[in-house]
């Protein structure tokens, strides 16, 4: 199983990070590889929204569906991501946003494994390209947003 965690502090507020990483029917606007997602059904839990959205991700002839439940818990500034359908043997993706100085702290951890050895194998070699470009469109788009609001 290939894991990664990282923290960034960015320069936007928590509330606005968590609004753009848990407004998921946006990311084929701006997240690469994601070309289509739809919210399957959508429930208040304990205070908590928590979602079922089935996504397609692509890249050059390569097109594979999955479906994740996604918790957004806003009191806690946190959004978790588990797989219930897909491609993967393994996949969770949680997000932690704090308020740090005149920005967000932003902790994100991943871990996931495909059921296909050869996807393992490929996505292997182009994880760290993969996931810097995801990151740094999550910050893209809420610059975009931020600078949208100051306006």
């Amino acid at each position: 199983m290939t894991t990664h965690s990282e923290t960034r502090v960015v320069p936007y507020p928590p509330e606005l990070m968590f609004q753009v990483v848990g407004d998921v029917e946006k990311y084929p606007q701006f997240l690469p590889w994601c070309v289509g997602l739809r919210v399957l059904k959508r429930d208040h839990v304990k205070g908590r929204e928590v979602l079922q959205a089935e996504m397609i991700v692509g890249y050059k002839g390569i097109r594979e569906k999955y479906t994740s439940r996604v918790i957004l818990d806003c009191e806690a500034m946190t959004i978790s991501v588990t797989q219930t359908d897909g491609p993967f043997r393994v996949l969770e993706n949680h997000w932690k946003f704090a308020a740090e100085d005149n920005g967000t702290k932003v902790d994100v951890s991943l871990a996931y494994e495909f059921r296909s050895r050869m996807l393992n194998m490929v996505a292997g070699v182009a994880f760290g390209r993969v996931y810097e470009k995801m990151a740094d469109a999550f910050e893209g788009r809420a610059k975009k947003l931020f600078e949208q609001a100051q306006q």
